[in-house]
């Protein structure tokens, strides 16, 4: 028998809410970054100009991620189409993101492939027990999302030198955590 964490109730589906909320509308938003994201990543020729406008896209996506979260929750406006849409969204930003920063050199490719391996990894297990409750996202989840997108965007940004030991360690932490946050889901699920 699984154990599932204790069910967070603020992110329970309302069946009364209205699909068209504005969180499901930053999520969409946000789904339709990616494709602007990733062509301003590998499409156009690498200006820092470029650079500035694809981190601005990115930025913008990870700050509707927690904005469109924050506000279904406060407001009662979870529904089960951004408990599905939501994850779906942030997972497509992060590949488009990691991938495309490790394609130009920016990234090392092991850091792309960890985060990959465990977003996938997470995302089979949640559909997995979603019928016995969906897995809430822990402090160490959302914590793990803030390194992941800020650190990336370090690496996508035309910074200067001396930024990269501070823009390392941050992603180190994000390494870190997406590592552990990834076997916590496990664990918790796994425990009998």
């Amino acid at each position: 028998m699984t154990h599932l964490p204790t069910p967070d109730h603020l992110g329970d589906p309302n069946n009364e809410v209205p699909i068209l909320n504005i969180p499901n509308l930053l999520t969409v938003a946000r789904l339709f970054m990616v494709p602007i994201f990733g062509y301003l990543v590998l499409a156009v020729e690498q200006t820092d100009s470029a650079q500035w406008a694809s981190a601005a896209v990115f930025l913008i996506a990870a700050l509707t991620d927690l904005v469109d979260g924050v506000w279904a929750r406060r407001y009662g406006l979870v529904t089960n189409f951004g408990k599905i849409a939501d994850p779906i969204a942030d997972k497509a930003m992060l590949a488009t993101a990691t991938i495309g920063a490790s394609i130009l050199g920016f990234l090392p490719w092991a850091i792309t492939i960890i985060f990959l391996i465990r977003e996938v990894a997470v995302t089979i297990l949640r559909f997995a027990v979603i019928k016995k409750g969906v897995i809430p996202a822990s402090k160490g989840g959302k914590l793990k999302t803030f390194f992941q997108n800020f650190g990336v965007g370090f690496y996508i940004l035309p910074l200067p030198t001396y930024l990269d030991l501070p823009r390392d360690i941050f992603m180190a932490v994000a390494v870190v955590l997406t590592i552990s946050t990834g076997v916590d889901y496990f664990r918790k699920v796994l425990k009998r």
